[in-house]
């Protein structure tokens, strides 16, 4: 019995993303390293992602402690709001949302980029030439969303938690050193490894498939269009997959 269309589809993807990273591991780690091309990734993956992460960071902290603090005042907790704001933002919200935004702005550019440079045959041209344009546009790319991510997560971490400092002073009174003082005393190295090990698989996971959409694209102009739409649905849905396994992980390791 012939599976319906839209699971054959769903395993023809499954299986050519799976062969798309095996090809990763196994032409990544060899020469020749493009490390001039991965610098610039990283500069491009990087820092051009910061101010929106960064002003993401901000609102999501400042937003999170404006939203709690009625229900803590109701509990008489008020005095609790930064420990529940820090093990918040640094254990699951700062992760997950700043992984979100990346993979909206990376994975949708990485996608729009290879999948303009297939349809125009760019690749092909490459490939004539005696580069290896997998591992020049593909390679690179993973590695720097791999590397990158974890740092945009630790700096949208800090903002978060200014943020969260400001919306309790604008209606109440706090020192930084207590607020701040508060927030890591509720805070343990149990907290802040699982959910920094993870990103790395979050990055991996949006420039992969961002690569994998883009180097895969047909269909002219409307498959650019497509790849970049699909690889920010793909790269959004594995994040919250590997979030799923990683808290399970973590459960069983008594890490939680």
């Amino acid at each position: 019995m012939p599976l319906p269309p839209t699971w054959q589809q769903f395993l023809d993807e499954a299986g050519g993303l799976s062969r798309f990273t095996g090809r990763f591991f196994s032409q990544g780690f060899k020469p020749r390293y493009e490390i001039t091309e991965l610098l610039r990734q990283c500069y491009i993956i990087g820092y051009k992602s910061l101010p929106l992460v960064g002003l993401t960071g901000f609102i999501m902290g400042l937003v999170l402690t404006m939203q709690l603090r009625p229900s803590l005042i109701s509990y008489g907790a008020e005095s609790q709001l930064p420990a529940m704001v820090g093990i918040a933002v640094v254990r699951e919200i700062g992760p997950v949302i700043t992984a979100l935004i990346f993979a909206g702005k990376i994975g949708s550019s990485i996608g729009a980029e290879l999948g303009s440079m297939k349809v125009t045959e760019q690749i092909d041209a490459m490939e004539v030439s005696g580069t290896n344009p997998f591992k020049y546009l593909v390679v690179t790319r993973v590695m720097a969303a791999t590397l990158m991510l974890p740092v945009l997560v630790i700096l949208s971490d800090a903002i978060s938690l200014y943020g969260s400092y400001l919306g309790i002073n604008i209606k109440g009174v706090i020192s930084m050193d207590l607020y701040f003082k508060q927030v890591f005393d509720a805070l343990s190295f149990d907290d802040f490894v699982p959910a920094f090990i993870k990103t790395y698989f979050f990055g991996f996971a949006v420039g992969m498939v961002g690569c994998f959409k883009g180097f895969n694209s047909s269909k002219g102009t409307e498959g650019v269009g497509r790849s970049a739409n699909s690889a920010v649905v793909v790269s959004s849905v594995l994040i919250f997959i590997l979030d799923l396994l990683a808290v399970q992980i973590t459960d069983i390791l008594g890490l939680n």
